[in-house]
């Protein structure tokens, strides 16, 4: 292994062991749902030309590429949706260049947001993913989360939110030095979970393939 490699990986444990210290572990309660039936699970790749990064995706999902953020164009091309038709659901894949300029939307107090341009450092992008997935407390009965190394040789953090939470799965990838990208999957409807949460459980297989064999790509 490279001496940069260790350094890196190195980095982003300590980055990893600061900030998720004070998380909270909740107990998460069980209950019963209505049987669904769902598609039987097979797997294409999505390997844009010119996209930094691929990844295997449902044959029943369809991806689109994000032209909008906050009703603005998004800092780079790269950012994409996997929609889920028959769920009514998404995941949200956005793009950041470590190091690079991008414009932050900071909430305003009388509401709106204001244009503020900075830089994606890695730590502070590290802490955005974990505050966007305690924004989701109040209405929690659970919060988890898992650092995670795949055989691809890629790290991140994986979220898992119980109760009636917007976004119940979230994660994060990065090779700390260049690459970084958040993922949240979505569902286009209120949240209840007892309702969702068959649909959310069938999903997450699929998103864990996707961690599974996702790779970033070297220009």
């Amino acid at each position: 292994m490279k001496k940069e490699n260790i350094f890196g990986s190195t980095l982003f444990a300590m980055i990893l062991a600061i900030l998720l210290s004070c998380n909270s572990t909740y107990t998460s309660k069980k209950t019963g749902f209505y049987r669904i039936d769902f598609p039987q699970r097979a797997y294409q790749i999505f390997d844009e030309p010119g996209v930094p990064y691929s990844f295997e995706y449902p044959v029943y999902a369809e991806i689109v590429k994000d032209s909008t953020y906050f009703d603005a164009t998004p800092e780079n091309p790269f950012w994409r949706n996997i929609d889920f038709p028959q769920f009514n659901a998404r995941i949200f894949l956005s793009y950041k260049i470590i190091g690079g300029q991008a414009t932050y939307k900071v909430p305003q107090p009388g509401g709106g947001y204001k244009d503020s341009l900075g830089i994606n450092y890695f730590e502070k992008m590290v802490n955005d993913a974990v505050n966007l997935t305690n924004k989701n407390e109040s209405v929690a009965s659970s919060i988890t989360d898992s650092v995670f190394h795949t055989s691809n040789g890629i790290s991140g953090i994986y979220f898992k939110v119980g109760g009636n939470a917007a976004t119940a799965r979230q994660f994060f990838v990065s090779d700390t030095s260049k690459n970084f990208l958040r993922g949240a999957l979505y569902f286009n409807a209120t949240p209840n979970a007892d309702s969702i949460q068959p649909v959310q459980q069938f999903l997450e297989q699929d998103i864990l393939h996707l961690l599974n064999t996702f790779r970033w790509k070297n220009f």
